[in-house]
């Protein structure tokens, strides 16, 4: 995988994982409030490396595509 390659991985899963970290918080940060932090830590990690996984990187992924063959002549 090419420097340019690896940049572009990384923004796509930054894309995906930053409103995803924020909407766990709005909608599970009061009750996870009065855990440690390990429980948060590990209540944030069950649910978003699946679904970073499995749906939201190959939606991206599609969504990209899409419009990288929308663009070709």
């Amino acid at each position: 995988m090419t420097t340019k390659a690896k940049i572009m991985q990384a923004i796509k899963i930054w894309i995906v994982i930053y409103p995803s970290i924020t909407l766990f918080n709005i909608l599970f940060g009061s009750y996870l409030s009065n855990l440690p932090l390990y429980m948060k830590t590990l209540a944030l990690t069950l649910v978003l490396v699946p679904w970073m996984v499995f749906v939201g990187l190959p939606m991206l992924n599609r969504i990209q595509q899409k419009i990288s063959s929308s663009e070709k002549p």
